[in-house]
């Protein structure tokens, strides 16, 4: 199981991406200061850090000075809210291996964290296909097949259905999906995730994603 530490001084933010990463089965440690997150960092037990640029007591940029001094080459993603070339070309030249701006969508976080643990040292490969009772999901073409179709999907759609195969007969609540795909912005009230619900159904089958009353939905 993957650890990913989460250097983030925002505590609405942390507590999304920590949401959203141990739902995906990431161990999950949060700091939200420069010098825990330096400390935590140097200490070897982690495999990524999301490294926020504005912490206070050392910025993110100093952390990752000190960590690429001291030859630590854990991959590091750099999420901030500065968007501007500089920022973007200071961070990665300082040894970042990503950079994310917000306001963000977990979705697109968690493509680029798998990313980056699939190709740093020693990464063991991840499975490129999710299949559960006669659906399956290729997550290097981003296409389903159920009963011998291929199935062409939205960005949203993909990542709702990924993440149900990805929790096979667990279900899974209306704002685990708002939190997962749309991010910590939208509407909790919204009824976006039934809409996609009902448009996953109509491409893959009605029989291949269960409703539970007053919970949620699920696969297999």
């Amino acid at each position: 199981m993957n650890r990913v530490l989460i250097a983030e001084d925002e505590e609405r933010i942390a507590r999304f991406v920590a949401k959203g990463l141990r739902a995906n089965g990431y161990t999950v440690t949060v700091v939200g200061d420069g010098i825990s997150a330096l400390d935590h960092a140097l200490s070897g037990g982690y495999d990524l850090v999301v490294l926020d640029i504005g912490l206070p007591g050392r910025d993110g940029y100093g952390v990752l000075r000190e960590l690429r001094s001291a030859h630590i080459a854990i991959p590091v993603i750099i999420l901030t809210a500065r968007d501007g070339v500089r920022d973007t070309v200071a961070g990665l030249e300082g040894g970042a291996d990503d950079y994310v701006t917000k306001p963000f969508r977990f979705e697109e976080l968690l493509a680029r964290i798998r990313l980056r643990l699939r190709t740093a040292p020693g990464a063991v490969a991840e499975p490129t296909l999710l299949a559960v009772d006669g659906l399956s999901l290729d997550l290097r073409t981003r296409r389903a097949l159920t009963d011998e179709r291929t199935v062409d999907l939205s960005a949203r759609e993909f990542a709702l259905l990924e993440m149900l195969l990805r929790h096979p007969g667990q279900v899974l609540s209306r704002e685990q999906m708002l939190d997962h795909v749309w991010g910590f912005d939208f509407d909790p009230g919204s009824n976006i995730v039934d809409v996609y619900i009902r448009q996953l159904r109509r491409k893959i089958g009605a029989d291949k994603i269960t409703t539970v009353r007053g919970m949620g939905y699920r696969c297999g």
